[in-house]
This record gives C-alpha cells, structure tokens and sequence, in this order.
C-alpha cells in the first residue's frame, strides 16, 4: 500500500498492455502496447491529436484539453481493439524541480542490515520543499557509510554512520490537481505520472550514456525539457520555456505570414542554420490578410531570410539549455555527450549548430526501443510517449508514486519517510 491507502502500481503481465499518454503543448498522443514477453512491449494501437487548450504545458481551458485527450484516447482504442482505463501519463507543467537530499542515521560500527537502510530511507520524512509542492519521484542514488561514498548497496559492511542519497522530483500539486481532474473527465485513471524529460531520458539513451553520463534535450513544442543521468539513475531534470511554436512564431513575425504557413516553411524550407546556398535560393511566402488565390497575395524571400529567423531562436536555445546544464551543477557527469531530441531537432543541422554552443558531442535520438512503433510515429517527436511505455515496464531503482498519491504529498516531503518506510 501507498500513501493514503493508494495501492502500488502494478507491472502489466505477459499479455497484458499498458497505455502511455503524452499531454504536449502542441499534440497529445496515446499509445497502446501489449507486453509479449517480460520487459517487451509491442505497440497495437497509436492516437494523436492537435493539443487544444494547453500552453507551454500548461492547461488553460479544461474543456478543449479534455477533448484533445478524449479523441487521441479513442482513436488508439479503436486502432487497437481495447478499452483501457488506466493511463501512464507525462508531467510537463507545475514546474518540476529536482532536489537531493542525504539522510543519515547511526550503525554503532555493526554490520549494515535490511532495517538500517530502512531507517536512514525513512529519515527523510523530516524533509520539507515548499507548502505546496507534490511528490513526483523519489529516486536512491546510492549510499554512504562513514567516509566511504558512492556504495550501491551497503548491506553486510560495517560502520558508524549510514546516508541514503535521494534525488526527489516536485511540481505544483495545483497543477497536478488539475491534470488528474482533466483526465478523469476522460473516464480514466492515472496510473502513474513521470515528468517528460525522465521519459525522454529512458526512451533515447542508451545504457552506456545512462551509465557513464549524459544529458538528453527534447525540443518539444511549447519547451524544451532536460534530463541528467549518471551511473543509470536519473539525477537532474530541467526546463527551458522556449521550443518550436517560438521558432514558429518568430517566422510568422518576421515574414508577416499566417502561423500556418509559418509552420509548413519551418518544415519543407527550413534549416537551423545558414549557408551560402540559401541566399541563392527563392522561397514564396503568403501575406497575412492577403487573397494567394490573386498573385498578389505573396512575397519573395531569399531562404536565408527564413533560416536566419530559426537560426536566431535556435541558438537561443541552445544557451538556455548549456546555461542550466552549468547551473544544476552536474555538468561534470554529463561529460561530453548530449542527446537531442524532440520535434524540433528533425530541422536540418540542428546537431551542427548546437555542438559549439553546448561544446559537447551531439546526436539526434529516436526511441528505438519499442516494437511496432512506425516511421511517422517513431520519430524524435514521439519520444515522450515512448518513454512513459518504458518506464511502465522496466523494474527502476526508484520509488514509484500514483496519481493520487502525488495529489495527497503536496506540501511535506516528509510523506516520502512514511511511503519507504511501508514499502521497502
């Protein structure tokens, strides 16, 4: 049992599937999968629709981002012939803040037992984060005893005093709230709630990168998430408000077209960055409030006029992201390796402009992981949704919480102490 009674969440059996949804700014997408075997997932059902009623993660009017949610549902359901009424979903809004805490407890010089680690894991019920702050992730990094660090499991050494390090991920229990009430108004049940870049993470680094360090970056729609991780575990996540709609949006200013066809000329001419050959190069764009249908109604650009408006927002970007990489303080773990991905990585040397900003090895990322996943749903755009299938699957280290009892933790991380301390 959970906090408040709440049941754990339970693995899907051999046959059995598990539903993922990925409420974005830009799309909401739903996906079915069937577990054939332990730990493998095949995909039987995908649905996505145009986000309405959400900004930059953000829910802002409850009745369209019910109906987002409600037609991708169905139209996985209908893909994959099932009702399902449990749903893994993602977290981007409410401000997702990562914190670490060690807590430690005495050993007097005896061998480390099964309880001891239970007591120091139960020391954080002491641990505040702010009155209305939920309880997403709880997640043991590892252990100390005495001088010695970096221990994975202290069990049967000796010593005098023994730390458990935690990395806890928070939100807004506001916004929490408010997600949990938009879904049940779809008739259905979250099952549990991982925040994006932790699902982004696990869907697009391999083992190696989680293990030695590294970061992954999703350009998403509305923002652009990051996650950390080092020695297998996630250790940091971070946000940086500003993605592809900005890109976006900056065209639509710059060339005074419709956000439509800003959209379509950020896919079909655009680039992250410039080169000699685009100033040779011509592209129509139509005018805002102008007839197309006359001739008159669009204008003559060279493609360097485009590309240097994305260009601009990309690097922008960029330097948000290497900014709060340098801040969260693990920029030494992440080493030499970021992992992009997301919908406005697919722009066109992307990878090339974002190396000498971050001043680290870049690589493009798309999930690989999940079978029946096909090209246009397999794409970095989708690996949200592929992580949170991941996630629903693989046995972490860490410590998983519901929906409801990310609702009921707002406000005392200390509910934490008292979740270990029953479940371990």
């Amino acid at each position: 049992m959970g906090l408040n009674g709440a049941k754990k969440p339970k693995r899907p059996a051999r046959g059995g599937i598990v539903t993922a949804l990925d409420v974005g700014s830009t799309k909401v997408c739903c996906v079915i999968a069937r577990m054939d075997e332990p730990g493998s997932l095949r995909v039987i059902g995908v649905g996505h629709q145009i986000a309405t009623g959400i900004r930059a993660g953000t829910i802002i009017d409850m009745e369209a981002a019910e109906t987002s949610i409600g037609a991708a549902v169905h139209a996985a359901e209908q893909m994959a012939g099932e009702t399902v009424h449990d749903v893994v979903v993602n977290l981007s809004m409410g401000h997702p803040r990562s914190h670490a805490f060690t807590a430690s407890v005495p050993v007097s010089g005896q061998e480390v037992t099964e309880g001891d680690i239970r007591r120091a894991m139960a020391h954080a019920r002491t641990l505040q984060a702010g009155p209305d702050q939920a309880l997403i992730h709880t997640i043991p990094l590892g252990f100390t005893l005495d001088s010695s660090r970096g221990i994975r499991d202290p069990k049967g050494m000796s010593g005098h005093a023994l730390g458990a390090q935690l990395h806890v991920v928070t939100a807004a229990a506001g916004a929490i709230r408010t997600l949990h009430a938009c879904i049940a108004r779809c008739h259905l049940n979250i099952e549990s709630i991982v925040v994006s870049p932790f699902a982004s993470g696990l869907a697009c680094l391999v083992e190696d990168e989680m293990e030695m360090g590294a970061a992954c970056v999703d350009i998403g729609g509305g923002g652009t998430t990051i996650s950390i991780f080092a020695e297998g575990n996630l250790i940091w996540t971070g946000f940086v408000p500003l993605g592809g709609r900005h890109v976006t949006n900056d065209i639509a200013h710059g060339l005074t077209t419709p956000l439509v066809h800003a959209e379509r000329l950020k896919v079909l001419s655009g680039s992250a960055r410039v080169n000699p050959a685009d100033e040779r190069e011509m592209i129509e764009v139509p005018q805002i409030g102008e007839d197309e249908r006359s001739g008159s109604g669009t204008a003559s650009h060279p493609r360097s006029f485009l590309v240097s408006i994305i260009q601009a927002r990309m690097e922008e970007i960029f330097e948000e992201v290497r900014s709060a990489i340098e801040q969260s303080g693990h920029s030494r773990l992440v080493g030499r390796r970021v992992v992009l991905t997301g919908g406005a990585s697919q722009l066109p040397n992307t990878r090339d402009l974002a190396s000498p900003i971050l001043d680290k090895q870049v690589r493009i990322a798309r999930p690989t992981r999940i079978a029946g996943l096909e090209e246009a749903h397999g794409g970095p755009a989708f690996a949200t949704v592929a992580g949170l299938l991941l996630h629903a699957v693989r046995n972490p280290t860490e410590l998983m919480v519901t929906g409801q009892e990310a609702v009921a933790s707002s406000g005392l991380l200390g509910r934490v102490g008292l979740w270990l301390r029953e479940n371990l």
